[in-house]
């Protein structure tokens, strides 16, 4: 009864952690095996050399390495053949763990999703994208009465306005004659520009250049 009880919950272990323990067991099982190919290996060597060393003078013991170095190539192409499948079987069985793994991340992605979505349908969304569009217009008119109350209850005609302006530009044009008409028809003469005290500095440097140049030739 007991062993039924185990086996029932040791059949309902984790997939993934049971696939973990696989691929742990397997590579165990290769690390054994090219431990066993490296002896295999050596073993080979050492009797290609004891062979080669009793080719001439005891061709007995040199037959007898060579059978037992066959042997060992035999043991070696079995074990590397062992090994391809363990590999292979490695490979498969993380490339299924890694499958697992992504459809349950997979999965889990869509659960939440569905839960953020709820009860959410397009239906709903377009009343909401409806009535906040219609709040939005709503808030612009209102923003727009709060922003222009200058004429709020004033009753305004655009051509009384129009008529009123010309009036205003008509007056400025008959202020500006009225000036214009008062205005001397001669202008008072200026006086002469006396000249400029630059020119006079310039003549007066000139006359003591030539005082000095006339002192010179005398001396």
């Amino acid at each position: 009864m007991m062993a039924s009880f185990m086996s029932y919950f040791g059949a309902r272990k984790d997939a993934k952690q049971a696939a973990r323990e696989a691929i742990v067991g397997l590579r165990q099982q290769l690390q054994l095996i090219e431990k066993k190919e490296e002896y295999l290996q050596k073993k080979i060597e050492e009797e290609t050399k004891k062979a080669k060393a009793n080719a001439v003078t005891n061709k007995n013991i040199a037959k007898q390495a060579l059978i037992r170095r066959k042997a060992h190539e035999t043991e070696l192409d079995k074990l590397a053949g062992t090994r391809l499948q363990l590999e292979s079987q490695v490979n498969t069985l993380e490339s299924a763990n890694l499958n697992a793994e992504t459809m349950a991340a997979m999965k889990k992605g869509a659960d939440v999703l569905k839960t953020i979505h709820g009860n959410m349908t397009m239906d709903k969304v377009d009343a909401t994208m409806s009535a906040i569009e219609e709040q939005r217009a709503i808030a612009n008119e209102i923003s727009d009465a709060i922003s222009n109350p200058m004429n709020a209850g004033i009753d305004i005609d655009d051509e009384d306005l129009k008529n009123e302006l010309a009036e205003l530009e008509q007056d400025q044009l008959n202020e500006r004659l009225m000036e214009a008409d008062h205005v001397p028809a001669h202008a008072p003469s200026r006086p002469v520009a006396e000249a400029p005290r630059t020119a006079i500095a310039e003549e007066d440097d000139e006359d003591a250049q030539l005082r000095e140049l006339q002192a010179s030739l005398a001396m």
